[in-house]
């Protein structure tokens, strides 16, 4: 006779895992960190500077606590070590705008992934706007909210990726798809030898640049401003695609890895980082859902693994390649020309 478990709490706590991150994406929206990165508080007077009602203002703060976003001591909230570098807006390390998308847009979407399974179409603009970046182009607040978001998701890819490419190889680079420009300035002020440019839509520019200013590195990075489909790609010695590929189907995925093979020069490199599924489909739980947010909002796109990716690069014409773990569930495939 089979076991039979005792005990569903495993399924009860996937079921209402949402309670906690929904619970760190209100203190993100509350701007519960950005008024404890001014000093520590009481809950009375966190409460009452953040405008949350007394009733549930305590349980709010420690239930941060219980979920170590937040510290207390002798009454007093604070903020940890990991929120005061991520989530104190003031910090260039500030990746809450991740979070501040995730709450804004992905949060709400998530409640048509029934829906989405069944008919294969997304939940958000996309399923009725033919051509959704241009239409988000238009709209400079969500444009800046994505723009932030893109920022903290590849904060920490980018950080990794100065470190682990042997840049002192190489002098040049083009970040396909750069949004604010994160991978660039990262790189920028790791390797002092480097110079770049950020391509993405001109919309795009003036954030870019706002962004790259604040950062003292106007003069070794530029914005360039083009359709990576209707246009050629700029060479240069690395072309940089960071969660660009997912986005788009199959087909397009290649017109865009057959395109930075004709910009590049012999030897020059491709770096596609995402949050790869392994190859087994069976570990990356944030890759696989990340593939189900691309259901959810894009006509086509999808999360692939390591393996796919390689045997599209080797069509368009790369024969080295080679996939490196950058931290978490983010890696980068390297392809050599």
């Amino acid at each position: 006779m089979r076991h039979q478990p005792n005990d569903p709490g495993p399924i009860f706590d996937l079921a209402l895992g949402f309670w906690g991150p929904k619970a760190l994406l209100s203190a993100v929206e509350l701007g519960v960190f950005a008024a404890l990165a001014k000093g520590p508080r009481s809950s009375d007077d966190l409460a009452r500077e953040l405008g949350v009602h007394p009733r549930g203002a305590r349980d709010f703060f420690d239930a941060l606590v219980a979920l170590q976003m937040l510290e207390r001591r002798e009454g007093q909230y604070s903020n940890t070590e990991l929120t005061d570098y991520y989530l104190d807006p003031e910090k260039p390390s500030y990746a809450g705008g991740w979070l501040e998308l995730a709450g804004s847009r992905l949060y709400p979407v998530w409640n048509k992934l029934s829906d989405s399974l069944r008919t294969g179409e997304p939940g958000n603009e996309s399923k009725h706007e033919p051509d959704y970046y241009s239409n988000l182009m238009r709209d400079p607040q969500r444009l800046r909210t994505f723009l932030r978001g893109m920022t903290g998701l590849s904060m920490a890819a980018s950080s990794a990726i100065a470190e682990k490419f042997p840049w002192r190889d190489y002098k040049t680079f083009v970040d396909v798809g750069g949004a604010q420009g994160v991978v660039a300035v990262k790189l920028a002020e790791r390797h002092a030898h480097l110079t770049g440019c950020s391509l993405d839509l001109p919309a795009v520019g003036p954030f870019f640049d706002e962004y790259v200013s604040s950062r003292g590195l106007a003069d070794r990075l530029r914005f360039h401003g083009a359709d990576f489909f209707a246009d050629p790609l700029p060479s240069a010695d690395v072309l940089i695609m960071g969660h660009v590929l997912h986005n788009w189907d199959l087909e397009r995925k290649k017109v865009l890895l057959r395109k930075a093979y004709d910009a590049l020069s012999p030897g020059g490199a491709l770096l596609v980082y995402e949050a790869l599924i392994d190859d087994n489909r069976s570990q990356n739980a944030f890759g696989l859902l990340m593939s189900l947010n691309m259901l959810l909002v894009t006509s086509g796109g999808f999360v692939f693994t390591g393996a796919d990716v390689t045997g599209w690069m080797r069509e368009c014409g790369f024969r080295q390649t080679r996939v490196e773990h950058l931290g978490g569930p983010d890696s980068m495939v390297v392809a050599i020309k």
